[in-house]
């Protein structure tokens, strides 16, 4: 019984550097965003440039408040990814 609860032990004790490091994978995962785009049926991967580039064209380009774009009509994310296909080099 000893030598079976030694084993088990031993066992969860090198099996940790495991489990954490695909839980630290996994968290990585869940930060990167993608959105479908349907009018060009794509997806594009919401980053930071990604985000650069939207702020630009609602303050610049519409003159709008910044709103988030999970908050932004579907006529005004349609508008965007026309904008954003149009200018694809914008950074």
């Amino acid at each position: 019984m000893r030598k079976l609860l030694s084993a088990v032990l031993l066992s969860g004790v090198l099996m940790t550097p495991v489990i954490m490091r695909a839980d630290d994978h996994d968290h990585d995962h869940d930060k990167r965003v993608r959105v479908y785009d349907p009018y060009r049926r794509d997806y594009h991967e919401w980053n930071e440039n990604e985000n650069r580039a939207y702020r630009h064209w609602l303050e610049a380009e519409r003159h709008a408040q910044y709103r988030d774009w999970r908050h932004a009509s579907k006529r005004e994310q349609r508008e965007y990814w026309q904008w954003r296909h149009s200018h694809e080099d914008w950074r």
